[in-house]
């Protein structure tokens, strides 16, 4: 079970990856601008899933209809961290993408949680039947859902040479990279940026990175400022959140022994996105 108290020497690492804000200044304005916001994960050990069921719940909390994008189509796994049965294969995410006459309201699943839901593919569909998508058919789809919600989380695969990876980077209004105390973190995201920015994607909007999953590993952070990067939230590692997220929980949700470094750090971006101080 997961206590208040932080692990030994865990206070140090804040002190070592602090500036003088852990938000970048392209997030300080004061009114919702940014209203689809996309994930990628720039290593292993890093759940983007768990990190934002957590942060959508509690952008919904705040009073916005939100809704959460798996875009991992090959491998979606959100609906069991919303706790939603799977859509059926052929409906979700690939029944908008083909056709621009679908009822998006049909596709959407509602969770269990006030103002949250979930667009996802199913994990029955096969992976030859998402070559075909461009640009174009992700552009539509969340040029939809921009005018039916209040903020739209995307969750993209690292995945360079497929289209829901670099389509997503490029639709979205700004984006994070998730990143772990790996050595190949910041040389992952250089490579994957100069990839978008070769083919014409604005890359100035995934400058951004959260860390997660910290252990107090012996890592040098200051190779992210280094090669341009801001450290925005750093999340430690919450065993209790992992195991939650495998019933289907929430860990922001009813936890009476939240690890407050987790929840201070999860609260203030949802506070930035949502354009409050």
């Amino acid at each position: 079970m997961d206590r208040r108290r932080e692990p030994v020497g865990f206070g140090h690492i804040f002190r070592k990856i602090s500036s003088k804000e852990r938000i970048g200044a392209e997030m300080q304005g004061g009114e919702l601008i940014y209203s689809v916001v996309g994930f990628v994960p720039a290593c292993d050990f890093v759940d983007n899933a768990m990190l934002i069921s957590n942060l959508g719940y509690l952008l919904a909390q705040k009073g916005l209809n939100t809704c959460i994008v798996d875009l991992k189509v090959f491998y979606p796994n959100l609906y069991q961290y919303l706790d939603v049965k799977p859509v059926k294969k052929a409906d979700g995410l690939i029944k908008v993408l083909k056709s621009d006459k679908v009822d998006f309201r049909e596709e959407i699943q509602a969770t269990k949680y006030d103002k949250l839901y979930l667009l996802s593919p199913s994990p029955q569909d096969l992976m030859e039947e998402y070559y075909d998508f461009d640009f174009e058919h992700l552009e539509r789809v969340i040029q939809t859902l921009k005018g039916m919600f209040d903020v739209v989380l995307l969750d993209i695969p690292n995945n360079p040479p497929l289209e829901f990876c670099l389509g997503a980077m490029k639709f979205c209004h700004i984006g994070f990279f998730t990143a772990a105390e790996r050595i190949e973190a910041t040389h992952h995201m250089v490579k994957l940026l100069d990839y978008a920015s070769s083919v014409g994607i604005s890359t100035a909007k995934f400058m951004s990175v959260i860390l997660m999953n910290l252990m107090d590993i012996e890592f040098d952070y200051k190779v992210m400022r280094e090669t341009g990067f801001n450290i925005v939230a750093a999340l430690p590692l919450v065993k209790d959140a992992t195991a939650r997220a495998h019933e289907g929980k929430l860990y922001v949700k009813d936890n009476p022994l939240l690890n407050k470094h987790f929840m201070k750090e999860l609260s203030r971006l949802a506070g930035q996105l949502a354009g409050q101080s």
